[in-house]
């Protein structure tokens, strides 16, 4: 399952440390005139080095285009591209590559597929989100000629600065809300926007947790305070409150989608920790490299992303 969507589509590929990593988008309509800068913009939203509680990994993230384009206008064929691994530091991990390393994918993916890259986590690592960001960042260019926007904030943090200097990590909730929405996107049963909307974000790292509109605290309320009640608004069918999150059945009422995400703790911390070999053996282990304190800060273009690409399919199973 390394493609998401039905018509809208990316297909990602690729390895943390591996030569490169890149992406196939297909169903992307054609005469579409694409903002290289703004998708660099989008890139260095999620780029590393950025400030001290971010992995210090160091990568140019310049996309080589290999397909699909003409004088920079889409063809209506599949979209290609890579972004050349640059900064690569395999020994950072040769030490790690028998250990299995707590709340990592080590011994998830070893069970799977009977063999891990050990190299920074492969395919498992947060590396791998970029194509992501250059598809994200192309939906989000055919939505703005809808007058579709797409913002994602973070809501809450804890201290990362006082987490790095204990050698420890933290998370988060980040809230995002997509306007301009048309009613009518979403298929019941198992089509729903909500539903779609999920499967993107639990497909991003360190994703633990989500809701839409009031979500869990819906939950504490009763029928009468939950309602959302429709009203005739300068001669448009809406809503007074929008404790739904602008989802009704699965399907989007023209209010403005709202949702959060809660992210995890990055497991990858420098504090001494408890674990197993793969001969199950008890050792310890404490993780040096370069990795971030919080995924939040960077996770913001990722949950606009995934948001878009959903958005896009969702519009284009209409068409």
């Amino acid at each position: 399952m390394n493609t998401i969507g039905h018509i809208f589509r990316l297909t990602t590929f690729g390895e943390s440390h591996g030569a490169a990593i890149g992406g196939v988008i297909d169903g992307c309509p054609s005469q579409l005139k694409l903002d290289f800068d703004f998708i660099d913009s989008e890139l260095l939203r999620r780029k590393t080095a950025q400030s001290s509680t971010a992995s210090q990994r160091k990568e140019s993230d310049r996309v080589e285009w290999l397909s699909g384009l003409l004088d920079g206008v889409t063809l209506g064929t599949p979209i290609a591209f890579i972004v050349r691994n640059e900064d690569c530091k395999p020994e950072d991990y040769e030490n790690l590559k028998d250990v299995y390393r707590p709340s990592h994918a080590d011994f998830t993916y070893e069970q799977k597929y009977g063999l891990r890259d050990w190299r920074g986590g492969g395919r498992a690592s947060a590396r791998t989100t970029l194509p992501m960001v250059v598809a994200g960042a192309i939906a989000k260019q055919i939505l703005n000629e809808k007058g579709i926007k797409i913002y994602a904030e973070v809501v809450c943090m804890g201290d990362a600065e006082q987490a790095k200097r204990e050698g420890d990590t933290v998370g988060g909730i980040v809230e995002c809300r997509i306007t301009g929405v048309p009613a009518g996107l979403g298929d019941p049963m198992f089509g729903k926007f909500s539903a779609e909307l999920a499967h993107a974000m639990f497909s991003l790292p360190a994703v633990k947790g989500f809701e839409i509109g009031d979500g869990f605290a819906l939950a504490k309320m009763k029928g009468s305070e939950a309602n959302d009640t429709f009203i005739n608004k300068d001669g448009q069918i809406t809503t007074l409150t929008n404790h739904s999150g602008g989802i009704q059945g699965g399907i989007t009422n023209g209010n403005d989608i709202v949702f959060r995400l809660a992210f995890k703790p990055i497991p990858s911390i420098a504090q001494p920790q408890q674990t197993v070999n793969r001969l199950g053996e008890p050792c310890e282990i404490a993780i040096e490299g370069r990795h971030d304190v919080c995924a939040l800060p960077r996770a913001l273009v990722l949950v606009e992303a995934m948001a878009a690409l959903v958005s896009v399919d969702s519009i284009a199973q209409l068409q």
